[in-house]
Order: C-alpha cells, then structure tokens, then sequence
C-alpha cells in the first residue's frame, strides 16, 4: 500500500522480460497452480499462493497485492465469497478464473466486485495482459508508457530510454524504478518496495534497496530517484 505521507514534486533498453508488482494466485488444481506461478515469476512477479478460499482471503486481506488471480471453483469458501467477503474492506484488483463460459457467470463476477474475468483454458499472454491493465489502472495510469523529463519507461515492452538511448537494466532495477514511476510524485516506504518486490518465500538483504537505486542513479541521472532518510523514496 503507498503511503501518501508526502508529496515529492511532481518511463526504452534491453532487460529481461520483467515487470514488477507482487500477485496472489489462489487456485486449488495443483498443475494449474504450477504453471501459473512459473509462468508468473517468469515475468517478473513476485507470487504467493492460496489452494482454499479461507487461506486466500486471509492473505489477501492482511496483504496489499498489486493484483490478485482469483479462481471461482476453490474448496470451503468458493470465489465468489471471498471476493465478496474482501471488497467489504479493500479495493485489489482481481482477476476472477474459470471453467464456466456463461454469460451469467461473468455478470456475477463483475457485479460482486471482480474487475476482470478469464476463461480456462486461456492464452498464458492475454493473462499478462490483463494483470498489466489492471495494475495500470490500479495506479491511474491508463497508458502502457510513462514519461518522466528525459526517461521514458513502457510498461508493455518492459523497455526504458533516457533521451531516447536504452537503458540497460537488471530485473530488479526495473521492478524498483517501475514501482516509483506509477507511483511518482509519493513517498514510497522502503516497507512498501520490500513487501513489493519478494513473495513470501524470498529471504531479503537489507541494504539490497540501496544497492538498486544507487546503480539506477548512475544510469538515468543522480537527481532522479530523491531519497527520504528515514522514510523511503519517490520520483519527482
């Protein structure tokens, strides 16, 4: 969750095929599952998972995911329940899955607060696709490219450009600079990139922020990235 504290003032390069944000995928077919978060980490994502719907809505409500794959069929609580039972308290985009291809299906996913709808089998690129959608629009962002001053970032490609050169960057220093440009003109917590950047069975470095953002400096200008001691970071 940002944390609107501050206002600071106030986005291509070959890298990997990356792009940020942290995922819940709460599916009980256990291959589905599988592919979905290999296919999903692939890209870059961090990923946690839920095979029950008690076990996906607790996470889900004590974790603010960037976007959450959301099956309908799921043992104890079903889909449904759990989407409705999590729009009682919070706003993540969700991403409903399933079986059944029926018109009536999909008005009740979007009616109980889903904002977008899947049919299985699905195409592994149309399932990116939308998650990138929905996490733009999550972050007001309805373009798939960010300008700021002279770096311009495009969160289709997963490209960056400073004064229309690429940028090359590692995996992780496009996750970093990503999260900050949706959210520029903010302060982000250090908190908020960590709990961003890992899933849950990722062990961390405490100063590997630090490490980031300073090779991020050397590439896209060293007044680009302001830090707040003692807080975190934002974009100008």
């Amino acid at each position: 969750m940002i944390t609107r504290q501050t206002t600071c003032q106030s986005a291509s390069g070959v890298l990997e095929n990356r792009t940020a944000m942290r995922l819940l995928v709460v599916e009980d077919e256990p291959d589905l599952l599988a592919g979905l978060v290999r296919a999903l980490r692939k890209q870059g994502y961090a990923v946690d998972t839920a095979v029950e719907g008690e076990d996906g809505l607790y996470k889900a409500q004590s974790i603010d995911y960037d976007a959450i794959v959301l099956d309908v069929m799921l043992p104890g609580l079903d889909g449904w329940q759990v989407l409705s039972r999590l729009r009682e308290s919070k706003p993540t985009p969700v991403l409903m899955l399933t079986a059944r291809d029926s018109s009536a299906d999909r008005v009740r996913g979007l009616d109980t607060g889903a904002d977008d709808y899947l049919v299985k089998p699905f195409d592994s690129a149309e399932l990116f696709a939308r998650l990138r959608a929905l996490i733009r629009r999550s972050a007001q962002q309805t373009r798939s490219f960010i300008e700021i001053g002279e770096v311009r970032i495009d969160t289709a490609s997963r490209t960056v450009t400073r004064l229309n050169q690429p940028v090359t960057l590692t995996a992780r220093e496009y996750v970093v600079l990503e999260y900050l440009a949706l959210h520029r003109g903010e302060l982000v917590t250090r908190t908020d990139l960590y709990e961003h950047l890992f899933d849950e069975n990722e062990s961390t470095l405490s100063n590997i922020l630090d490490v980031h953002v300073f090779n991020l400096r050397k590439k896209l200008g060293q007044d680009f990235i302001v830090t707040r001691r003692g807080h975190g970071y934002c974009i100008e």
